[in-house]
């Protein structure tokens, strides 16, 4: 009966952990301290990472040329100002846990003159179309060239990963031609390119799309991140005959015909399905480049096929090209590239592994063409990607609907169509992640909406009866809990439970974590501003700069690229438009956040950043009313080339708990008294009652993969669950 009632207990204990822990820590890129520094008028302001798998006890030491500056570690925060420092100063950080500064890789910097770091880009030559002329579709011509349009490139939309393993992000360029055009107009024009530089602008690839695949912000979303997990970004983005990978060489399949060209030339011909400058014959593909060179690794057709063109809702070749992408963990543990086609009436995603340095279909959701079934109608001009139903694993918000990690419709709210919509915890008091979408439909029930981001059950919402075409979501006044919001339409700002706080509306455009407090700042193409309760005062303007996208007026990139967890802005020089700027705060800041691009909600959010209409990345957290009961991220960081590919790590009070080439590690605020480690099964593989320390390792045995950690410390009972 004794050994009966401990199996019980071992089963019920080993229940609830399991039911709270998912198997295994999603995969995320490692990275360094992301040091930087930059000469301000009273010294050297310096910023640097807390990684995702830190301790939240982790402190940090400060060495200006060698020698130790800070009089005792910092604490609270991951920025510091250093007097006494000069332009030639070069820095270092080091971490330390308990009193121990922890050996990892050392970069140096040197100090930023100005707030940005620039990046001279090879911007691409020009060239001259076709006979050309270019204007809404059926209507005259806004431009007529007949002896052809010439044209220039301007960066566009950016993105970033780490290409080379080092730690450090690349930043990859998208460059459109000035004669780019919405689906929705006829005009040829110029072909796109893809580029890949290091910060400190080293040029490691130029991808050329080629002629076949028109430039426009709804042609082109090229998802960058690491698939398979060997510490290396890889990029996918649709292709065609044409288009030339980073070594040179031709991307084709079968027969095809690399030199054949499928636009329509026809200069008479401003709408149907000969509209001048569209593509809507020949071979379309999806391709797999690797990151660190640009080489073709793998292509496929792409899915789906364009099929009858007026079964995507129009006969010119509009909605057939409207196009998404994402990345999402739908595993839970493993990044998958989703690829979508269509959203004002048939909308389709196709989702994709990549095993040995292939493209592995993992499932095909088609809405089919029946209107009010499925996601039909119910995309956007761009979507999210979060775990919406806590079940661990991704689901993609796609607009008025939200497809579940298994290919499945999860909701559909009928509200169709919109351009602009925001995802994260925007109510604490509503449990998970709620979405703030507005409709373009006059008829929608609601012009603007607040919805449960898991069931799709309207919170709030507003008829407005037009075409609401923005909309903003964010925390911009810590007066009230949660998110404001506030669109187009409306009669002003308004609290998460729809009450109306000011008559007043700041930007549509973006949000920033720019200052030193919680909450967000607001970015309209090149103007910080922060709101002051009844209007905005503007923090930055970054004169001389260009944002992208016309009225939109979206950054090339926002995120957290380098430095604490307040984010880096970046645009392009309108005078000279082949350097791009990178900006960043030099605010001190006594709020101490990992760094975002270890939140999986946000660094996914950077991913899909570049498609369509671009939106702002958001965290999948509520930070607004502080920092103490945020949980460090259940990640497992991968570094090319290392065993360190093999560091999980579960926070849970004061304690690291991680494994590290096989090493059980422990680091904890505490005495850690005993240390009991069981297989999946319950079986006790390892036990010490006398550690008596706050550092602890051991050997981990060979042949179990999963494993259940109980800690005592002086704080109570710690456990974690860690995978090798």
């Amino acid at each position: 009966m004794q050994k009966f009632t401990r199996f019980i207990s071992l089963f019920f204990f080993f229940s609830v952990i399991l039911s709270s822990v998912k198997a295994e820590p999603r995969q995320m890129e490692y990275l360094n301290r992301g040091l930087i520094a930059v000469k301000v008028s009273n010294g050297v302001f310096l910023s640097w990472r807390l990684l995702g798998t830190d301790s939240k006890l982790t402190e940090f030491n400060i060495y200006r040329n060698d020698i130790l500056i800070n009089s005792s570690p910092i604490t609270n925060s991951t920025n510091f100002l250093d007097p006494s420092g000069t332009i030639t100063s070069k820095y270092f950080v080091k971490p330390i846990l308990n009193g121990d500064q922890i050996s990892e890789d050392i970069v140096t910097v040197t100090p930023l003159s100005q707030a940005y770091k620039t990046i001279q880009l090879n911007r691409p030559a020009g060239g001259t179309t076709e006979p050309n002329q270019y204007g809404s579709v059926g209507k005259t011509a806004t431009g007529t060239y007949p002896d052809g349009q010439p044209y220039t490139y301007a960066p566009n939309d950016c993105s970033v990963a780490d290409l080379n393993g080092d730690g450090e992000y690349e930043i990859i360029v998208k460059w459109d031609p000035s004669n780019s055009q919405d689906n929705s107009y006829y005009g040829i024009t110029g072909k796109v390119y893809l580029d890949a530089y290091k910060l400190d602008g080293t040029q490691l690839w130029r991808i050329d799309l080629g002629k076949n695949i028109r430039a426009g912000a709804h042609y082109t979303q090229f998802m960058v991140y690491d698939y398979d997990g060997d510490g290396l970004a890889e990029l996918v983005c649709k292709t065609a005959p044409g288009t030339i990978d980073g070594k040179g060489n031709n991307v084709i399949m079968n027969n095809d015909d690399p030199n054949a060209d499928y636009r329509n030339l026809d200069y008479s011909q401003t709408s149907g399905s000969n509209m001048l400058g569209i593509i809507v014959n020949g071979p379309e593909y999806l391709t797999l480049f690797n990151g660190k060179t640009g080489e073709e690794l793998n292509t496929i057709a792409y899915n789906p096929p364009r099929g009858s063109i007026s079964s995507w809702g129009d006969s010119y070749g509009n909605r057939v090209d409207r196009f998404l992408a994402c990345v999402a963990y739908l595993d839970g543990v493993h990044p998958s590239v989703v690829m979508c086609r269509g959203y004002y009436t048939r909308t389709c995603l196709a989702a994709y592994d990549v095993k040995d340095k292939k493209l592995v279909e993992r499932w095909v959701y088609d809405s089919g063409t029946i209107a009010n079934v499925g996601a039909y109608g119910q995309g956007n001009h761009n979507l999210s990607v979060a775990d919406v139903d806590a079940d661990g694993k991704d689901e993609i918000i796609y607009g008025a609907c939200a497809i579940d990690d298994d290919g499945t419709l999860l909701y559909r709210t009928g509200l169709g169509h919109g351009d602009a919509m925001h995802v994260s915890d925007m109510d604490p008091d509503n449990p998970g992640l709620e979405a703030w979408v507005v409709h373009e439909g006059t008829t929608a029930a609601y012009g603007y909406e607040l919805h449960d981001a898991k069931t799709g059950t309207i919170l709030w919402g507003t008829f407005t009866g037009d075409d609401n075409g923005r909309g903003m979501a964010s925390d911009i006044d810590a007066k009230y809990p949660g998110f404001e919001m506030w669109s187009s339409s409306g009669s002003g700002t308004y609290d998460c439970k729809g009450k109306q706080i000011s008559s007043k509306k700041p930007s549509t455009n973006f949000r920033i974590y720019w200052d030193a407090d919680l909450q967000d700042e607001l970015l309209d193409g090149n103007v910080i501003t922060k709101w002051t309760g009844n209007g905005t005062s503007t923090l930055l303007t970054a004169s001389g700069m260009s944002s992208c996208n016309s009225t939109k007026k979206t950054p090339s990139l926002s995120a957290d690229i380098f430095g604490d967890w307040r984010e880096e802005l970046v645009l392009w020089e309108t005078s000279s438009p082949d350097k791009i700027r990178i900006y960043t705060t030099t605010t001190i800041t006594t709020n101490k956040l990992f760094t975002l691009m270890h939140d999986p909600v946000y660094r996914l959010g950077i991913a899909w950043q570049n498609t369509a209409y671009n939106q702002p990345p958001h965290l999948g957290f509520y930070i607004g009313d502080g920092l103490a009961n945020v949980s460090m991220p259940d990640i497992k960081v991968i570094k090319a080339g290392s065993n360190l590919s093999g560091v999980s790590s579960v926070h849970q009070n004061d304690a690291a708990i991680y494994c590290y080439n096989n090493r059980l590690m422990i680091n904890s605020g505490s005495t850690v008294h005993s240390v009991t480690v069981y297989s999946i099964i319950g079986k006790i593989v390892y036990q010490n009652a006398k550690i008596e320390a706050r550092e602890f390792s051991t050997l981990l045995p060979d042949n179990e993969t999963v494993l259940i950690v109980r800690i005592k410390t002086d704080n109570g009972i710690q456990t974690a669950k860690i995978v090798k």
